[in-house]
């Protein structure tokens, strides 16, 4: 049995990979800045924030991975980057694992690229995009001994388009992943999948990855 931890338990993606991970029971630490008044049964949640890393840090002891999906929206537009940052520096040498759910903007159109965000991308998302793509980029420049991965789910992922488990899905390495009909999508529980498959059995050391069907 693993100690995970979920940085944004409480919120769509962070919700789904919290379940999944108490499902196949693991030991299960929602973080959220406020203890919601619906918990996921058989997860401990607590109250914290990336906002105070060494105050998180010292809540989350004793766990072996870290998850953190934040939204950056609101007061954590600008924060949630180097917060992400703060921690995986802070995790250096420690043997936990951390993990980053990032946007699908940033993952690559084709081996070669451009990416998802260069192209006819929704202005809208664009910011959150770019928030993914720094985080890579900051998470690549940490040292060796940080053990991080980052998630790019599909495009058409989201609260507005939940899907069910199905348990499968395919690992596109960098590059979006599309079925026949060009379309990139994955429900919010199978993701919790992905991220859970990656922690009991790691295939992307200090490497980004895309899923979809």
């Amino acid at each position: 049995m693993t100690r995970i931890a979920v940085i944004g338990g409480t919120g769509y993606a962070g919700r789904h990979i919290v379940v999944e991970a108490v499902r196949r029971g693991h030991d299960v630490v929602a973080v959220s800045r406020k203890i919601p008044a619906e918990r996921i049964e058989g997860a401990t949640h607590i109250e914290g924030t990336i906002l105070d890393v060494p105050g998180l840090l010292h809540e989350l002891q004793g766990v072996d991975a870290i998850v953190t999906a934040i939204a950056p929206r609101g007061d954590m537009a600008d924060a949630a980057v180097p917060g992400v940052l703060e921690l995986a520096e802070n995790l250096a040498g420690t043997g936990i694992r951390l993990g980053v759910i990032g946007g699908a903007g940033s993952s690559l159109s084709a081996p070669e690229g451009p990416r998802l965000m260069e192209l006819d991308f929704p202005e809208e998302y664009l910011f959150e995009a770019q928030t993914g793509l720094d985080s890579l980029e900051g998470l690549r420049a940490t040292p060796a001994s940080v053990d991080w991965f980052l998630v790019h789910p599909a495009e058409t992922f989201g609260a507005w388009n939940p899907g069910e488990r199905t348990g499968a899905y395919r690992d596109g390495g960098q590059v979006v992943v599309r079925d026949a009909d060009g379309v990139s999508n994955i429900s919010g529980p199978d993701l919790g999948v992905a991220v859970v498959d990656e922690i009991e059995s790691p295939q992307h050391r200090r490497e980004n990855f895309t899923v979809g069907y």
